[in-house]
């Protein structure tokens, strides 16, 4: 029941963060981004609980970006694309895949990533006992 408590809050938090971040910027958002954010926040809180604090948080960043894009990408596929809502469209930018992802936000994905390791190691850590984040940013030797 802990373990369902803890996904439950960090889903919750991530579906949050990513509104609201969403409508700073847009000024809009849709509820099916809540779910989306919720699962990405997961997907990269867990990226050092399945490899380990040795990882570079630059690498982790990598990761995360492209979990990320590719929640996008298939969230697009279904959200846009299948179901017709047209909550977003990259068409217009260049490097983009069937206007669901592009380059651009895929490297913005990176800095969000670190962000979301971050949040997540902190809160599972400070809410959860789990253990206390600490990080390297290269490989060294």
């Amino acid at each position: 029941m802990k373990i369902l408590i803890k996904y439950l809050v960090l889903f919750l938090f991530g579906g949050s963060i990513y509104l609201l971040i969403e409508i700073c910027f847009r000024g809009y958002s849709h509820p099916a981004m809540f779910a989306v954010g919720g699962i990405c926040f997961l997907l990269i809180g867990g990226i050092n609980k399945y490899l380990n604090w040795t990882v570079p948080l630059l690498f982790q960043s990598i990761i995360g970006s492209l979990l990320i894009t590719g929640i996008e990408f298939i969230s697009g596929l279904i959200l846009n694309i299948w179901l017709g809502l047209s909550i977003w469209n990259y068409s217009d930018l260049p490097f983009n895949l069937l206007g669901q992802i592009c380059l651009q936000f895929s490297l913005l994905w990176c800095l969000a990533a670190v962000a979301g390791i971050i949040i997540d190691d902190f809160m599972r850590w400070l809410l959860f006992n789990e253990e206390k984040p600490r990080y390297i940013l290269f490989y060294h030797s």
